[in-house]
């Protein structure tokens, strides 16, 4: 059944050494639909549901036949693996949607304490990295928003003006309606704030002022200066392979939901 198969794609625990659970593709078509105000994702003409009962819909077609198009491509067996922009549906539907205040704080708590702002006093290669990474960003959100940030060397936390984290979060809420189609959109701002550890740089990506590559290159600016002076480590550039096939589902799904 549709609902069933639901269960599937939504992250769980205990399934980092087995890898997620896979169940035998039962269906033969995938496609969107309009049901009601919104696009339904339906398999064999039946509506899909998310864990929590909730139905698999969105606000676009052109979001619907995306996510239609994961489950068109499984094979013989589902894997969630595969199905990166139906995980973050599900969140929205099942968990942002119900939140979306308590979501948006998240976010601009991360913009309190945001990577772009603390700064290495040295080598001066990595000083002009970071610079030419994150000054734009920072540019950017003045013009944007008007908020300013201060910026600091090392890791003490340094306090950020209440009126640029107000600017932030009036942009979000600007960004983003406060219903059950926004909450896909918010959902995607948060999966690229925490995924590049800075609710700026996914406001500037949001906003189309740089480009996927730009942001996820300037959330790993130390990362990549440490793997040039000790070379890379096979383990950890997997799991940044996996954490980019997300970003780039949620960066997707967020131009999609714009109609």
């Amino acid at each position: 059944m549709p609902d069933d198969a639901m269960r599937h794609p939504a992250t769980g625990t205990g399934q980092q050494n087995a890898g997620p659970p896979q169940r035998k593709r039962f269906y033969t078509r995938a496609e969107a639909a309009a049901l009601e105000d919104r696009f339904a994702v339906l398999l064999d003409g039946k509506p899909v549901l998310t864990p929590a009962k909730e139905r698999l819909a969105l606000p676009t077609l052109a979001s619907a036949e995306a996510v239609a198009a994961e489950w068109g491509a499984q094979t013989e067996k589902i894997d969630p693996t595969t199905l990166p922009l139906t995980r973050i549906l599900n969140a929205a539907l099942d968990g942002v949607a119900k939140t979306m205040n308590e979501v948006v704080t998240e976010i601009v708590k991360y913009a309190s304490s945001d990577l772009v702002c603390y700064r290495a006093g040295e080598p001066a290669s990595l000083v002009k990295a970071q610079a030419d990474a994150w000054d734009p960003i920072l540019a950017f959100i003045e013009v944007d928003t008007g908020a300013r940030f201060i910026c600091a060397e090392g890791i003490v936390h340094v306090a950020q003006p209440e009126t640029s984290l107000a600017a932030i979060r009036a942009r979000i809420d600007q960004m983003v309606t406060m219903d059950a189609g926004g909450a896909v959109a918010l959902a995607c701002l948060d999966v690229m704030t925490t995924l590049t550890g800075s609710a700026l740089i996914a406001i500037t990506l949001a906003s189309n002022a740089i480009t996927l590559e730009q942001a996820w290159a300037a959330a790993h600016v130390d990362e990549d200066f440490q793997m040039r002076l000790w070379g890379t480590d096979t383990e950890a550039m997997a799991r940044r392979a996996q954490r980019y096939t997300e970003m780039e589902a949620a960066e997707r799904l967020w131009r999609l939901v714009q109609g």
